[in-house]
Protein backbone atom coordinates (compact mmCIF):
# COMPACT_ATOMS: atom_id res chain seq x y z
CA UNK A 1 0.00 0.00 0.00
CA UNK A 2 1.01 3.61 -0.45
CA UNK A 3 1.25 5.66 2.74
CA UNK A 4 1.93 9.33 3.36
CA UNK A 5 2.97 9.91 6.97
CA UNK A 6 2.53 13.55 7.98
CA UNK A 7 4.78 14.32 10.93
CA UNK A 8 8.48 13.52 11.17
CA UNK A 9 8.70 13.49 14.95
CA UNK A 10 9.62 10.46 17.02
CA UNK A 11 6.31 8.63 16.67
CA UNK A 12 5.72 9.50 13.02
CA UNK A 13 9.22 8.37 12.13
CA UNK A 14 8.90 5.14 14.12
CA UNK A 15 5.55 4.36 12.50
CA UNK A 16 6.94 5.06 9.03
CA UNK A 17 9.74 2.60 9.81
CA UNK A 18 7.14 -0.01 10.79
CA UNK A 19 5.38 0.46 7.47
CA UNK A 20 8.59 0.18 5.48
CA UNK A 21 9.44 -3.05 7.28
CA UNK A 22 6.10 -4.37 5.99
CA UNK A 23 7.27 -3.44 2.47
CA UNK A 24 4.82 -0.58 1.99
CA UNK A 25 5.62 2.49 -0.12
CA UNK A 26 6.06 5.28 2.45
CA UNK A 27 6.54 9.03 2.02
CA UNK A 28 7.18 11.12 5.15
CA UNK A 29 6.02 14.75 5.00
CA UNK A 30 7.09 17.38 7.49
CA UNK A 31 4.53 20.00 8.43
CA UNK A 32 6.48 22.61 6.42
CA UNK A 33 6.23 20.50 3.22
CA UNK A 34 2.54 19.66 3.34
CA UNK A 35 1.72 21.00 -0.10
CA UNK A 36 4.43 18.84 -1.67
CA UNK A 37 3.15 15.51 -0.32
CA UNK A 38 1.79 13.01 -2.92
CA UNK A 39 -1.68 12.72 -1.35
CA UNK A 40 -3.47 11.80 -4.57
CA UNK A 41 -1.26 8.74 -4.98
CA UNK A 42 -1.71 7.56 -1.39
CA UNK A 43 -4.00 4.85 -0.13
CA UNK A 44 -3.62 6.03 3.46
CA UNK A 45 -2.56 9.38 4.94
CA UNK A 46 -1.22 8.92 8.47
CA UNK A 47 -1.44 11.99 10.72
CA UNK A 48 1.22 12.04 13.43
CA UNK A 49 1.05 15.71 14.39
CA UNK A 50 0.14 17.64 17.57
CA UNK A 51 -3.57 18.00 18.25
CA UNK A 52 -3.16 21.77 17.82
CA UNK A 53 -2.10 21.17 14.19
CA UNK A 54 -4.58 18.42 13.26
CA UNK A 55 -7.28 20.67 11.81
CA UNK A 56 -4.79 22.69 9.76
CA UNK A 57 -2.95 19.65 8.43
CA UNK A 58 -6.20 17.92 7.52
CA UNK A 59 -7.07 20.88 5.33
CA UNK A 60 -4.03 20.14 3.15
CA UNK A 61 -4.95 16.50 2.52
CA UNK A 62 -6.22 16.10 -1.03
CA UNK A 63 -7.55 13.07 -2.90
CA UNK A 64 -9.67 10.30 -1.39
CA UNK A 65 -7.11 8.51 0.77
CA UNK A 66 -8.11 7.04 4.11
CA UNK A 67 -6.94 9.03 7.15
CA UNK A 68 -5.26 7.07 9.95
CA UNK A 69 -4.78 9.26 13.02
CA UNK A 70 -2.01 8.60 15.54
CA UNK A 71 -2.82 11.81 17.43
CA UNK A 72 -3.67 11.53 21.15
CA UNK A 73 -5.68 14.62 21.96
CA UNK A 74 -8.86 16.57 21.30
CA UNK A 75 -9.57 19.51 19.02
CA UNK A 76 -8.46 22.54 21.09
CA UNK A 77 -11.04 24.79 19.41
CA UNK A 78 -14.15 22.73 20.07
CA UNK A 79 -13.23 19.82 22.34
CA UNK A 80 -14.36 17.43 19.62
CA UNK A 81 -12.74 14.08 18.98
CA UNK A 82 -10.30 14.55 16.12
CA UNK A 83 -11.78 11.82 13.93
CA UNK A 84 -15.03 13.79 13.80
CA UNK A 85 -13.22 16.51 11.86
CA UNK A 86 -12.65 14.02 9.02
CA UNK A 87 -15.92 14.28 7.11
CA UNK A 88 -15.06 13.56 3.49
CA UNK A 89 -13.14 10.27 3.63
CA UNK A 90 -12.76 7.05 5.67
CA UNK A 91 -11.04 7.47 9.02
CA UNK A 92 -9.44 5.22 11.63
CA UNK A 93 -7.40 5.77 14.78
CA UNK A 94 -4.40 3.81 16.06
CA UNK A 95 -3.61 3.97 19.76
CA UNK A 96 -2.10 1.98 22.60
CA UNK A 97 1.02 1.70 24.78
CA UNK A 98 3.49 2.71 22.08
CA UNK A 99 6.58 4.58 23.30
CA UNK A 100 8.21 5.65 20.06
CA UNK A 101 11.78 4.75 20.97
CA UNK A 102 10.79 1.21 21.89
CA UNK A 103 8.84 0.73 18.67
CA UNK A 104 11.74 2.14 16.67
CA UNK A 105 14.08 -0.24 18.48
CA UNK A 106 12.04 -3.25 17.45
CA UNK A 107 10.85 -4.11 20.96
CA UNK A 108 7.53 -6.00 21.16
CA UNK A 109 4.51 -3.66 21.21
CA UNK A 110 0.77 -3.85 20.71
CA UNK A 111 -1.84 -1.36 19.56
CA UNK A 112 -5.48 -1.11 18.59
CA UNK A 113 -6.99 0.28 15.40
CA UNK A 114 -10.47 1.71 15.83
CA UNK A 115 -12.96 2.65 13.16
CA UNK A 116 -16.71 2.65 12.65
CA UNK A 117 -15.92 0.75 9.43
CA UNK A 118 -14.91 -2.75 10.50
CA UNK A 119 -13.71 -3.61 7.01
CA UNK A 120 -11.38 -0.63 7.01
CA UNK A 121 -10.03 -1.50 10.47
CA UNK A 122 -9.34 -5.08 9.38
CA UNK A 123 -7.60 -3.87 6.22
CA UNK A 124 -5.34 -1.56 8.21
CA UNK A 125 -4.71 -4.25 10.80
CA UNK A 126 -3.44 -6.54 8.05
CA UNK A 127 -1.26 -3.75 6.66
CA UNK A 128 0.40 -2.83 9.97
CA UNK A 129 0.48 -6.01 12.08
CA UNK A 130 3.87 -7.71 12.37
CA UNK A 131 5.87 -10.00 14.62
CA UNK A 132 7.06 -7.03 16.65
CA UNK A 133 3.94 -4.85 16.46
CA UNK A 134 0.72 -6.71 17.22
CA UNK A 135 -2.47 -4.92 16.18
CA UNK A 136 -6.00 -5.53 17.46
CA UNK A 137 -9.25 -4.14 16.04
CA UNK A 138 -11.82 -2.21 18.09
CA UNK A 139 -15.09 -0.75 16.85
CA UNK A 140 -15.31 1.75 19.72
CA UNK A 141 -13.81 4.79 18.05
CA UNK A 142 -15.22 7.11 20.71
CA UNK A 143 -13.66 5.21 23.59
CA UNK A 144 -10.26 4.79 21.96
CA UNK A 145 -9.97 8.50 21.21
CA UNK A 146 -11.10 9.59 24.66
CA UNK A 147 -8.63 7.18 26.28
CA UNK A 148 -5.82 8.56 24.15
CA UNK A 149 -6.59 12.12 25.18
CA UNK A 150 -7.39 11.62 28.86
CA UNK A 151 -4.43 9.40 29.74
CA UNK A 152 -1.99 12.25 29.03
CA UNK A 153 -3.68 14.41 31.65
CA UNK A 154 -3.50 11.63 34.24
CA UNK A 155 0.18 11.20 33.35
CA UNK A 156 0.84 14.84 34.25
CA UNK A 157 -0.57 14.11 37.70
CA UNK A 158 1.45 10.89 37.96
CA UNK A 159 4.59 12.85 37.19
CA UNK A 160 3.62 15.24 39.95
CA UNK A 161 3.51 12.31 42.36
CA UNK A 162 7.04 11.39 41.25
CA UNK A 163 8.26 14.96 41.59
CA UNK A 164 6.92 15.27 45.12
CA UNK A 165 8.31 11.87 46.10
CA UNK A 166 4.94 10.60 47.31
CA UNK A 167 5.70 6.95 46.57
CA UNK A 168 4.34 4.09 44.49
CA UNK A 169 1.26 3.54 46.66
CA UNK A 170 0.12 7.06 45.87
CA UNK A 171 1.02 6.71 42.21
CA UNK A 172 -0.81 3.42 41.80
CA UNK A 173 -3.87 4.89 43.51
CA UNK A 174 -3.77 7.96 41.28
CA UNK A 175 -3.49 5.89 38.10
CA UNK A 176 -6.34 3.62 39.18
CA UNK A 177 -8.62 6.54 40.00
CA UNK A 178 -7.52 8.15 36.76
CA UNK A 179 -8.78 5.11 34.90
CA UNK A 180 -12.09 5.55 36.72
CA UNK A 181 -12.25 9.15 35.48
CA UNK A 182 -11.52 8.05 31.93
CA UNK A 183 -14.23 5.38 32.11
CA UNK A 184 -16.76 7.80 33.60
CA UNK A 185 -16.16 10.28 30.79
CA UNK A 186 -16.32 7.56 28.16
CA UNK A 187 -19.61 6.18 29.49
CA UNK A 188 -21.16 9.65 29.32
CA UNK A 189 -20.02 9.99 25.72
CA UNK A 190 -21.34 6.59 24.64
CA UNK A 191 -18.10 4.60 24.72
CA UNK A 192 -17.89 0.92 25.63
CA UNK A 193 -16.64 0.03 29.11
CA UNK A 194 -14.34 -2.74 27.81
CA UNK A 195 -12.25 -0.23 25.89
CA UNK A 196 -10.97 1.33 29.09
CA UNK A 197 -9.54 -1.94 30.38
CA UNK A 198 -7.82 -2.62 27.06
CA UNK A 199 -4.72 -1.41 25.23
CA UNK A 200 -6.03 2.08 24.49
CA UNK A 201 -7.14 2.56 28.08
CA UNK A 202 -5.27 0.78 30.85
CA UNK A 203 -2.38 -0.23 28.62
CA UNK A 204 -1.56 3.23 27.37
CA UNK A 205 -2.24 4.79 30.76
CA UNK A 206 0.26 2.52 32.52
CA UNK A 207 3.15 3.13 30.15
CA UNK A 208 2.48 6.87 29.89
CA UNK A 209 2.43 7.27 33.66
CA UNK A 210 5.47 5.09 34.37
CA UNK A 211 7.91 5.27 31.44
CA UNK A 212 10.94 7.41 32.42
CA UNK A 213 10.96 9.30 29.13
CA UNK A 214 7.20 9.80 28.85
CA UNK A 215 6.75 13.48 28.02
CA UNK A 216 3.62 14.06 30.06
CA UNK A 217 4.91 12.21 33.11
CA UNK A 218 8.19 14.10 32.84
CA UNK A 219 6.40 17.46 32.52
CA UNK A 220 4.41 16.75 35.66
CA UNK A 221 7.58 15.84 37.51
CA UNK A 222 9.32 19.05 36.44
CA UNK A 223 6.31 21.17 37.44
CA UNK A 224 6.23 19.48 40.84
CA UNK A 225 9.87 20.46 41.29
CA UNK A 226 9.19 24.12 40.59
CA UNK A 227 9.16 24.57 36.81
CA UNK A 228 6.37 26.46 35.11
CA UNK A 229 4.44 24.59 32.39
CA UNK A 230 6.29 26.60 29.73
CA UNK A 231 9.66 25.84 31.35
CA UNK A 232 8.80 22.15 31.54
CA UNK A 233 7.84 22.09 27.89
CA UNK A 234 11.04 23.89 26.91
CA UNK A 235 13.15 21.46 28.91
CA UNK A 236 11.51 18.46 27.25
CA UNK A 237 11.83 20.06 23.83
CA UNK A 238 8.90 18.18 22.34
CA UNK A 239 5.12 18.45 22.29
CA UNK A 240 3.48 17.67 25.65
CA UNK A 241 -0.11 16.88 24.66
CA UNK A 242 -1.43 16.80 28.22
CA UNK A 243 -0.72 20.51 28.68
CA UNK A 244 -3.00 21.27 25.73
CA UNK A 245 -5.59 18.60 26.47
CA UNK A 246 -6.15 19.24 30.20
CA UNK A 247 -8.28 22.41 29.92
CA UNK A 248 -10.07 21.09 26.84
CA UNK A 249 -10.98 17.89 28.66
CA UNK A 250 -12.06 19.82 31.75
CA UNK A 251 -14.33 22.05 29.70
CA UNK A 252 -15.82 19.03 27.92
CA UNK A 253 -16.53 17.31 31.24
CA UNK A 254 -18.25 20.41 32.59
CA UNK A 255 -20.42 20.70 29.49
CA UNK A 256 -21.67 17.14 29.79
CA UNK A 257 -21.85 17.14 33.61
CA UNK A 258 -19.16 14.55 34.40
CA UNK A 259 -16.96 14.93 37.48
CA UNK A 260 -13.22 14.61 36.78
CA UNK A 261 -11.43 15.62 40.02
CA UNK A 262 -7.91 14.71 38.88
CA UNK A 263 -8.33 16.58 35.62
CA UNK A 264 -9.77 19.59 37.46
CA UNK A 265 -6.81 19.46 39.82
CA UNK A 266 -4.26 19.28 37.03
CA UNK A 267 -5.82 22.36 35.44
CA UNK A 268 -5.70 24.18 38.78
CA UNK A 269 -1.98 23.42 39.07
CA UNK A 270 -1.35 24.58 35.51
CA UNK A 271 -3.12 27.80 36.47
CA UNK A 272 -0.94 28.34 39.54
CA UNK A 273 -2.14 26.16 42.44
CA UNK A 274 0.81 24.60 44.36
CA UNK A 275 0.90 20.88 43.63
CA UNK A 276 1.08 19.87 47.28
CA UNK A 277 -2.26 21.62 47.80
CA UNK A 278 -3.78 19.51 45.04
CA UNK A 279 -2.48 16.33 46.67
CA UNK A 280 -4.04 17.38 49.95
CA UNK A 281 -7.37 18.27 48.36
CA UNK A 282 -7.61 14.94 46.53
CA UNK A 283 -6.79 12.97 49.67
CA UNK A 284 -9.25 15.07 51.66
CA UNK A 285 -12.26 14.39 49.44
CA UNK A 286 -15.24 12.78 51.14
CA UNK A 287 -14.78 8.98 51.35
CA UNK A 288 -17.13 7.06 49.07
CA UNK A 289 -17.63 3.67 47.44
CA UNK A 290 -15.17 2.50 44.82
Amino acid sequence: MRFVVVGAGAWGSAFAQLLRERAHDVFVARRDTLDNAPYEEADVVVLAVPSTAFREVLGHVRGRATVLSLVKGLDPETGARLSTLVVDRPVAVLSGPNMAEEVAGGLPSAAVIASHDEGLALKLQDAVNSGAFRVYVNGDLTGVELCAAAKNVIALAAGGVDGLGLGDNAKAALITRGLVEMSRLGEACGAEAETFSGLAGMGDLIVTCWHPSGRNRRAGELIARGASPDEAKATIGQVVEGLTTAPVLRDLSRRIGVELPITEGVCAVLEGMPLHELAGSLMGRRPTEE
